[in-house]
């Protein structure tokens, strides 16, 4: 089962930053994205899915971001269930 949440990461785009581009790509998997994104036009499902892997990557930098300053921090960090030192 696919979760997907697109509508948070759905991005506005100016209609000057549109332009045509030809791709040769599996309709298939168009028609699948098209489906699970809800989109009424397969450029829709194409729009939908790259603002989702936009979102993704930001999600993720993020988030290393934050681990990273957690690890920089010098906290200690406590096996108590002795899990970690197998």
């Amino acid at each position: 089962m696919v979760h997907c949440r697109w509508k948070d990461a759905y991005v506005k785009t100016s209609r000057k930053r549109l332009a045509h581009k030809h791709f040769r790509l599996d309709s298939g998997k168009i028609k699948r994205a098209q489906k699970l994104l809800e989109a009424e036009t397969e450029t829709e499902a194409i729009e939908r899915a790259l603002d989702l892997v936009i979102a993704e990557h930001e999600r993720d930098r993020i988030t290393w971001e934050a681990q990273e300053r957690f690890l920089k921090s010098g906290i200690e960090i406590k096996d108590v269930y002795g899990k970690l030192s197998h």
